[in-house]
């Protein structure tokens, strides 16, 4: 690969399912800082070792505002997004503005707070599962759990009505489509603001007991003047965009990566105490925010030897970082028994993410529940026929068609409280039935017998006295 500035590659390259471009690794190895050039034609430094890149996201000498000259577009869509929709969200503004604003946000997303939600984000699951099983032995478990769950749980935080949901996530995947007409984004931008705006009306008008985050906000932070409504409208779309699609994206990655690596799955259905590992895994594996990273130098700044002047762009690539070898040995295997916590997916420095301790959480509950209840989990289809969204700026996959084993139902059960150990149930179904050494109360030697065993047991049932056995089936 060339590094001559004047034919540097073309940025951004093309990753794979389950990996960042290729070209990442051959530029670490060959020249970890280096030239790209941008969809506009102006050049920009492509960082792509983990120690550079953290250095560049935790100097405030490197802006991401892009109003400042010099700052890397990706795409020309986000171009048209990120330098004409006001204000900017917290996430474009550089301190002391954005420690301002980032303030005012930090308790909402407090560990205490957010375990809080635990219940909540539980009972959730546990009902989507439930839905799931009740309509069959299959879904697309991309658009009706991994989607559906961060959804629900970021609208009930905000107090925005869940059944909107359908009209804020068309918008949220408008906006971050990189392969969109540039007017795409900038309209589906206007259309969430004048939605958010619309609710803002209304709980002002009710503020109720401000049990959500939008009253609140209405409460400490437009009503008392600290931010202007524009403001406050930017703040809730980033949160609620960012609750939401960040976290579907990254429960269905997760749950492809352990289906696609049988022996992973079947460790942490073993032994659940690894769920930690295992997300920090997924986060480091698949770093969804894939295009994280775009800086400008507010001044020369030398980075790893070389000397970034002022006004020139830099691509610090968390997605690189978090597969340099020197800080993750064998970097392109998933390991959930790997120590990966140390990863950049949530960036680094003033602007690492808010609510990774709200992700966490979700991710820990899915993936401590999801092989409990569905062990027998599988691909529909095969998996080169699964499509990804390469060109979105959030990492994921459009659809994640999913099978399992349907729970037999059980042609009996017994209730053990009411057996009073007569025995008349094992002289009629000794292959199903036996009795307790120690108090004579009924053991049940098959939980799922043969056909030629139900009618053994229909007798056992008409003849127990304390009626204990039902048939259920």
């Amino acid at each position: 690969m060339s590094h001559d500035h004047a034919n540097a590659p073309a940025f951004p390259m093309k990753r794979c399912p389950f990996s960042p471009p290729p070209e990442y690794a051959q530029i670490r190895a060959e020249a970890p800082v280096s030239k790209v050039t941008m969809p506009d034609g102006s050049q920009a430094w492509l960082l792509t070792r983990y120690d550079d890149v953290k250095a560049v996201l935790g100097d405030n000498r490197f802006s991401t505002d892009p109003a400042k000259d010099g700052y890397p577009f990706i795409s020309p869509a986000r171009a048209s997004l990120l330098k004409y929709e006001k204000p900017a969200t917290l996430i474009r503004l550089d301190p002391p503005e954005h420690t301002k604003h980032r303030r005012m946000l930090t308790k909402e997303f407090m560990i205490t707070q957010v375990e809080a939600m635990r219940p909540f984000i539980q009972e959730t699951v546990d009902a989507l599962l439930d839905e799931m099983i009740a309509k069959g032995d299959a879904c697309d478990f991309a658009e009706e759990f991994a989607l559906a769950l961060p959804t629900a749980v970021i609208a009930n935080m905000l107090g925005v009505p869940y059944e909107d949901r359908e009209f804020f996530q068309e918008r949220a995947q408008a906006k971050l489509d990189l392969t969109a007409d540039p007017s795409v984004p900038l309209k589906a931008g206007e259309e969430m603001r004048a939605y958010l705006d619309t609710l803002i009306t209304e709980k002002m008008a009710n503020p109720g007991n401000r049990s959500d985050l939008i009253s609140r906000l209405i409460g400490t932070q437009l009503v008392p003047g600290h931010l202007s409504r524009e403001e406050v409208l930017a703040t809730i779309e980033l949160l609620l965009m960012g609750g939401h699609e960040t976290t579907a994206n990254m429960i269905a990655l997760g749950t492809l990566s352990l289906l696609t690596n049988p022996d992973q799955k079947q460790a942490l259905i073993d032994d659940p105490s690894l769920v930690k590992n295992a997300i920090e895994e997924m986060l480091r594996f698949h770093t969804i925010v894939h295009y994280n990273g775009p800086r400008v130098a507010m001044e020369d700044v030398e980075v790893a030897g070389q000397l970034i002047r002022k006004g020139e762009g830099v691509m610090a690539m968390i997605s690189a970082a978090n597969r340099d070898p020197e800080k993750f040995p064998d970097p392109d295997k998933f390991d959930i028994r790997r120590e990966a916590r140390h990863h950049v997916a949530f960036s680094y420095g003033v602007h690492q993410c808010l609510g990774q301790h709200l992700a966490r959480l979700e991710l820990s509950i899915v993936f401590t529940t999801l092989f409990q209840r569905l062990p027998s989990l599988e691909l529909a289809v095969p998996v080169e026929e699964l499509k990804f969204n390469s060109d979105a700026f959030v990492y994921g996959i459009k659809s994640l068609p999913l099978k399992w084993e349907p729970k037999m139902q059980k042609f009996f059960s017994v209730d053990y409280s009411r057996c009073v150990g007569g025995g008349l149930c094992v002289m009629a179904a000794p292959k199903v039935f036996a009795q307790n050494e120690d108090d004579g109360l009924v053991i049940v030697l098959d939980d799922n017998p043969p056909a030629e065993e139900h009618e053994n047991i229909r007798e056992a049932a008409r003849l127990c006295p304390a009626l204990c056995i039902h048939i259920d089936k």
